[in-house]
């Protein structure tokens, strides 16, 4: 009877370091794409609505490797997608990019960026209304921050919209990878990306 007891809770202690260790491992998948695994690749994070459509068009991309759509720029950890849809969290949708500038340019990425949406329009974007579909650009690194501001001014001195761009320029946070469900919809879905709103075709110019 002792050895028996003594087995049962060996198992059971077993059986919650086993939990423990799930509930820390969906912890860190959820934060994931913090880190690069190719030292020659770079990751851009990039708000334009609904991130279904935004990471079908970065996907089409020469030079991007890897796409992930989800939230950031909030102020609570851990959102769901119904949190920031219906609370207040302020987290946008977003898409993750891990790309090799030696194929394409972060400049390359805004000129796609600024081409797949409307960036006039504050918090929305077509039909879906709300600040996770704002448009915003989270740089990683102080050369993202200038390239994203000259593109700015680029646009700005250029009138490429008849309206004022809308679109912040805010350093990266964390970043929290949506529900599975999420990633790579429209190809998982079989059907035709359709979120997208762009209304002008955006060419930028390298910071000189």
């Amino acid at each position: 009877m002792r050895y028996n007891l003594l087995f049962t809770v060996t198992l059971l202690i077993f059986a919650v370091i086993i939990v423990n260790s799930t509930e820390v491992e969906k912890k860190a998948v959820k934060k994931s794409g913090d880190n690069v695994s190719n030292m020659n690749h770079k990751k851009a994070t990039f708000g334009a609505g609904c991130f279904w459509g935004v990471e079908a068009v970065f996907q089409k991309l020469d030079g991007v490797k890897e796409t992930s759509v989800g939230y950031m720029g909030g102020n609570t950890e851990n959102p769901t997608y119904k949190e920031i849809c219906y609370e207040n969290t302020n987290h946008a949708e977003v898409c993750e990019i891990i790309y090799d500038p030696n194929v394409i340019s972060y400049t390359d990425l805004l000129s796609a960026f600024f081409s797949l949406h409307d960036p006039t329009t504050l918090n929305r974007q077509g039909p879906d209304v709300g600040t996770q579909y704002r448009s915003a650009i989270f740089y990683n690194d102080d050369d993202q921050k200038a390239k994203a501001l000259d593109a700015l001014k680029q646009i700005e001195d250029g009138k490429f919209f008849k309206k004022p761009v809308v679109t912040e320029v805010t350093k990266a946070l964390t970043y929290y990878k949506a529900e599975d469900y999420h990633q790579d919809y429209f190809k998982n879905k079989g059907i035709a990306p359709h979120c997208g709103i762009g209304v002008v075709n955006v060419t930028l110019k390298e910071m000189e």
